[in-house]
C-alpha cells in the first residue's frame, strides 16, 4: 500500500515539474519574440546607436550637397566647351572642384581595369568633392560596381548633320577658341557639298555615329553603326541615368535649368554665362552651310535618322522638363508640400 502511494506521489510530482518547465520556457520565448520585432521609435539608444558606423545615422547625416559629383560626358562639337569655361570660372567662388577625364588618344571607351579605378577615384576622392567631372567619354553604369552613391549626369545633344558638319570644319580651320592650333586636316578647301558629292570619309554619314554610343555606354554593340541595340540603350539611358540632357539650341535653358535644381555648384551659371565672353567660345572659323541637294543625300542615310531619332527623343524630354517648371499658366514655379499627415 504504501509502495503504491509512493508510486503515484512521484508520477503527480513528475508532471507538476513539467508543466511547470514548459511555462517558464513558453515565457521566456515570448520575451525574446517581443524584444525582436520591437518597433524602431522604442529601441533604446543602445540597441540603435548613434555612431558614424550605424546605417541608418549615416543615411540621415549624408551632406547630399558638399558630396554631389556631377558627371558631365560631353559630346564633342555641341557647345561643351562654353559650358565647361564657365565651370571653371565659377569653381573658386562656389567652392567646387572641376577635373577632366583626358583619356589615351581621345578614346571614348575605358578599359576594364580604367573603369574600376574610375569608379572608385570619383566615389572616395572625398577631397575633390564636390565636383564637376567632365570629358569626351561614353556614358559608364556605376551601378555594375557595387557603389551606393552614383554622380549625377549630364549632357548636351546637337542636330546631327549640324555636328558633323561643324566638326569637318573645325578639323580644316579650326576655331576662334585656339586659333594658332593647326588642325590635321588644315588646307583641305574642299567644302563638305564637294565631300558629299565626291563620296569621301571624311563626310560619311558614319561620322555622325557619335551621340548614340556616347548615351549607350560601353559595350561593344553600342559602337557599330546602325545598330537598332544601341539605339534603344541610349533612350533608356537618356530617360533613367541621366538627371539632364539639354540640346545646343538651347544652352540657355539647359544652363537655367541646373542651375534651379543644383545651386550647390551650378549658382549664377546663367548670369554669367548671358553677361560674359563665354557664351560663345569655339566658334568654328570658316563654316559653309550644306545645300539643300547635300542635305537630302545625307538624310537619307539609316545612321541620320538613327540619331536624329535620339536628338528628337531627347528634345521631347528636355521640353517636357522646361514646361513642369511652371504651372500651366507659365508665370508661377512649380511647387510641392506634404499634408494629410497621420498620425497627428
Amino acid at each position: 500500500m504504501y509502495r503504491k502511494i509512493t508510486t503515484k506521489y512521484w508520477f503527480f510530482l513528475a508532471i507538476i515539474c513539467l508543466v511547470t518547465c514548459a511555462s517558464y520556457w513558453l515565457l521566456w520565448s515570448e520575451i525574446r519574440l517581443h524584444s525582436a520585432i520591437k518597433p524602431l521609435n522604442k529601441l533604446s539608444p543602445t540597441s540603435a546607436s548613434v555612431g558614424p558606423h550605424n546605417s541608418l545615422t549615416g543615411v540621415d547625416s549624408y551632406d547630399y550637397d558638399e558630396q554631389l559629383v556631377v558627371l558631365y560626358n560631353r559630346v564633342p562639337k555641341t557647345g561643351s566647351t562654353s559650358f565647361v569655361n564657365i565651370a571653371y570660372d565659377l569653381c573658386k567662388k562656389n567652392k567646387f572642384h572641376v577635373l577632366h577625364i583626358n583619356v589615351t588618344a581621345n578614346m571614348h571607351v575605358l578599359s576594364l581595369p580604367n573603369q574600376i579605378t574610375f569608379v572608385r577615384n570619383i566615389t572616395k576622392w572625398h577631397q575633390m568633392k564636390p565636383a564637376l567631372y567632365h570629358g569626351h567619354m561614353a556614358f559608364l553604369d556605376f551601378s555594375k560596381f557595387q557603389i551606393s552613391h552614383k554622380p549625377i549626369y549630364i549632357n548636351i545633344v546637337r542636330k546631327p548633320l549640324d555636328r558633323l558638319v561643324s566638326y569637318y570644319y573645325f578639323l580644316r580651320y579650326g576655331d576662334n577658341y585656339r586659333p594658332n592650333l593647326i588642325r590635321k586636316k588644315a588646307g583641305n578647301k574642299i567644302t563638305f557639298d564637294e565631300c558629299v558629292e565626291l563620296k569621301q570619309a571624311d563626310c560619311d554619314p558614319k561620322n555622325m555615329w557619335l551621340q548614340i554610343p556616347f548615351f549607350c555606354g560601353q559595350a561593344a554593340e553600342c559602337w557599330e553603326p546602325g545598330s537598332k541595340w544601341a539605339l534603344e540603350q541610349a533612350k533608356r539611358n537618356l530617360v533613367n541615368e541621366y538627371f539632364l540632357v539639354g540640346v545646343t539650341e538651347q544652352m540657355d535653358d539647359f544652363i537655367d535649368l541646373l542651375e534651379r535644381s543644383l545651386p550647390r555648384i551650378f549658382q549664377g551659371f546663367r548670369e554669367y554665362y548671358q553677361h560674359s565672353n563665354k557664351s560663345h567660345l569655339r566658334q568654328t572659323t570658316s563654316k559653309i552651310p550644306p545645300r539643300e541637294e547635300t542635305v537630302g543625300e545625307i538624310m537619307k542615310s539609316k545612321i541620320w535618322q538613327m540619331e536624329d531619332e535620339l536628338y528628337k527623343f531627347a528634345l521631347i524630354q528636355f521640353e517636357f522638363n522646361k514646361r513642369k517648371l511652371t504651372v500651366p499658366d507659365n508665370k508661377h514655379l512649380q511647387k510641392f508640400m506634404y499634408e494629410k499627415i497621420r498620425p497627428k
